[in-house]
């Protein structure tokens, strides 16, 4: 059964499964506004791109989608409804825990021009002492931009995201994103933190990664690098064996690549509007939360309402 129509807006059936999980009225205050209303408009947001003051009428007013988004971006709701939906696939068995390892680039709109040659220090989008953490801005090549590095299991669908500035390595941050992988168990027992198998390209081809990975009892498939290889030929015996790759297995690697491209169907995704990195963090939940609901084998999720 689809649980997203076909202009990005949620159904009956996904709304009621996810309601248990939404804030309640706790007796004070105003009381909400429709649950299903407002995340629809904020879909419709991230689906298009536009200015939050565009917002069509029939989602209510702009500053109430607003404020919900960036409430539940505070206490965690978006994350908390993605790691739920991916309890109870795991639950099941839906999850393929060969899980590839990539990133990619999230450009602001002010800085998808590169900076021309002989530009004075004035004509300079901003200074990068200037850059915050709180808004993972880099400066590199291509300008300030943000890098998205993240994991997804073998069907393509994102497990764990992060968000750095743009002018960190890759292999920088794969600590990172292994430990942000983390899907509770439905009974007793710890979250599941371990995937089967690793598959991430060149840019991850590293002894420190290849012994992390060993020493958790993680399977790589990273291919080596040519100065790597031409180092150990170099080195002789002291050089040591070649890495174990497995050629047909990281053929697999392009599942990234097209949750990439999956992810990137929201405007709002790939091009960043929103200022604070965590506010563009809750847009990445919300739209992995959508391609999560989108995929055909969510039968047992009808367990769960």
């Amino acid at each position: 059964m689809d649980l997203v129509v076909g202009r990005g807006e949620l159904t009956d059936a996904a709304c009621e499964r996810i309601a248990p999980l939404l804030p309640g009225v706790d007796g004070r205050g105003r009381p909400w506004r429709n649950h299903r209303q407002v995340i629809n408009g904020v879909l419709w947001r991230s689906r298009t791109g536009s200015p939050r003051r565009d917002l069509p009428e029939r989602y209510g007013p702009w500053q109430t989608v607003h404020d919900r988004f960036a409430r539940w971006k505070a206490d965690g709701t978006w994350a908390r409804l993605l790691e739920q939906v991916q309890v109870h696939c795991d639950s099941v068995g839906a999850v393929e825990w060969t899980v590839s390892v990539d990133s990619t680039i999230n450009l602001p709109p002010a800085c998808r021009r590169r900076p021309q040659k002989g530009a004075s220090a004035g004509d300079e989008l901003e200074d990068p002492a200037c850059t915050t953490a709180g808004q993972a801005l880099g400066r590199s090549r291509g300008g300030l931009t943000t890098k998205v590095p993240f994991a997804c299991d073998g069907r393509g669908l994102p497990l764990a995201v992060v968000i750095t500035p743009g002018n960190l390595n890759d292999s920088t941050v794969f600590d990172a994103v292994l430990d942000a992988v983390r899907v509770p168990r439905t009974g007793a027992g710890r979250p599941r933190r371990r995937p089967d198998t690793v598959i991430a390209d060149k840019a991850y081809s590293s002894r420190a990664i290849r012994l992390m990975l060993r020493r958790r009892g993680i399977r790589a498939v990273i291919p080596e690098r040519t100065d790597q290889k031409a180092n150990r030929v170099r080195r002789g015996q002291g050089g040591g064996r070649p890495p174990a790759f497995d050629r047909d297995l990281y053929k697999a690697r392009n599942v990234v690549e097209r949750c990439f491209n999956r992810l990137k169907q929201f405007p709002a995704i790939a091009t960043r509007f929103d200022k604070l990195a965590a506010r563009c963090r809750a847009g990445l939940h919300l739209a992995a939360l959508i391609l999560w609901l989108r995929e055909p084998r969510q039968d047992h999720l009808s367990d769960t309402a």
